[in-house]
This record gives structure tokens, sequence and C-alpha cells, in this order.
């Protein structure tokens, strides 16, 4: 299992970001994945979370709205756009899956998924 992120960046306030994360090693078609962060000094937590067999999203309350999960399954590729980046999204993001876990929820709320390396996203003027 694999998984690569990228696009990450320097962004001013307002902008946009489409992250990608290629995954290897196995087919998105079956488990879930998901995008977590990780700000200086603050625990990783859940981003987006998407289950790839019926295509249910989660996203934690406080973060809805700006943030779309989807994936690519010709590219084995799953993304995420973040809309009216702020500084407090500065952190590093990763993707993250459970091949034994189907359900975004429980991928979202999980403590050992397999992780990624992240990509950098640095929001400021």
């Amino acid at each position: 299992v694999q998984l690569q992120a990228s696009g990450g960046g320097l962004v001013q306030p307002g902008g946009s970001l489409r992250l990608s994360c290629a995954a290897s090693g196995f087919s998105l078609n079956r488990p879930a994945i998901g995008w977590f962060r990780q700000a200086p000094g603050k625990e990783r937590e859940a981003v987006s979370c998407l289950s790839t067999n019926n295509d249910i999203t989660y996203y934690p309350d406080l973060l809805k709205g700006r943030f779309t999960i989807s994936r690519d399954k010709t590219k084995n590729t799953v993304y995420l756009q973040i809309d009216n980046l702020r500084p407090e999204d500065t952190a590093v993001y990763y993707c993250a899956t459970d091949l034994g876990q189907s359900s975004s929820y429980a991928l979202c709320h999980s403590s050992s998924p397999n992780w990624g390396q992240g990509t950098q996203v640095t929001v400021s003027s």
C-alpha cells in the first residue's frame, strides 16, 4: 500500500488548492480513503473521507463547506479541493486508507490507518 500526496504549496488567503493522492498497490474501488492534516503543535485531524464503494463522503462539522473530496478511478487517485483558504489551514496534509475499512465515517475516526507521505500547505500573505 502506497499513497503519495502532492499539490501543496504557498497560497494567499482566499486562494484555492487541489491536492492529489496517487494510490498504488491496491485499488481505490474498495477501501475508504481520506485526507487528514496536522498543523504545527497540534494533533492530526481528519479533513474528509470517502467510501469508495458507494461514494459516501464524510466531513467533520467544523470543516464542511470549503473542502471537497473526489476520486478518479481511472487514475487510482483521490483529490482534495480546498477553497477560500485561511491561515489556519496551514498544515501538512496526508492521505490515508484502511484496506479493511469501507466506511468513510469510520476511516475519519480511525487512529491507525495506513498513512501516505504528506504535502505541505501554507496559507500566508
